[in-house]
This record gives C-alpha cells, structure tokens and sequence, in this order.
C-alpha cells in the first residue's frame, strides 16, 4: 500500500461537443452564429451603430419583415398617445 506515495492526478484529453476539427479558434469562447455576418458587432461609437443598422434595413431583401417592424412601431405609438391621453383632433381640419 504506500503510506507515502501520493496518488497521481487523472489526466483526461477532453474535447469539447461542439468543437471544429480545423482548430480555428477558441472552442471555449462563446459567440453568436451571426456575428460574422453583422455589421453592428463590435463597433464602438453610438452614430455608426445607428447607421449600420440603418443600412442593414435598407439592404435587407425580405420587404415584409420592413413593413411588419413599420406597423408594430405605429400601432405602439398610437397606445402611446392613447395612453397620454392625446388629442388627436388636432390632426384633423375643423368642419
């Protein structure tokens, strides 16, 4: 038995589920699917951030999906000003 050995620590060659077998990278890092793909990751400074996305609206090829974020953003102004209790006689000419 010996008293005065030490037991030797259990070595495992881990890899992880979901790392490529290329060796790009870092397998521990954690990174979004679309990064690569997004103009507005990693840019520091408020106005390029708007203009990106901005651009990306404007390049975007599926035009529903615009005009689906068109109406959402009107209909939640409307319960905005409904909630604020706003007149909106002021919009329309006076017979």
């Amino acid at each position: 038995m010996g008293i005065f050995k030490l037991r030797k620590n259990k070595k495992f060659s881990y890899t992880p589920r979901h790392f490529d077998d290329k060796g790009e990278g870092n397998p521990f890092e954690i990174k979004h699917k679309f990064d690569d793909f997004r103009k507005t990751v990693n840019n520091t400074g408020l106005k390029t951030k708007i203009n990106n996305a901005l651009d990306d609206l404007k390049t975007n090829p599926d035009k529903t999906a615009n005009r689906r974020i068109l109406i959402i953003v009107c209909i939640l102004i409307l319960v905005f000003l409904f909630i604020i209790d706003f007149d909106l006689a002021i919009f329309f000419p006076k017979k």
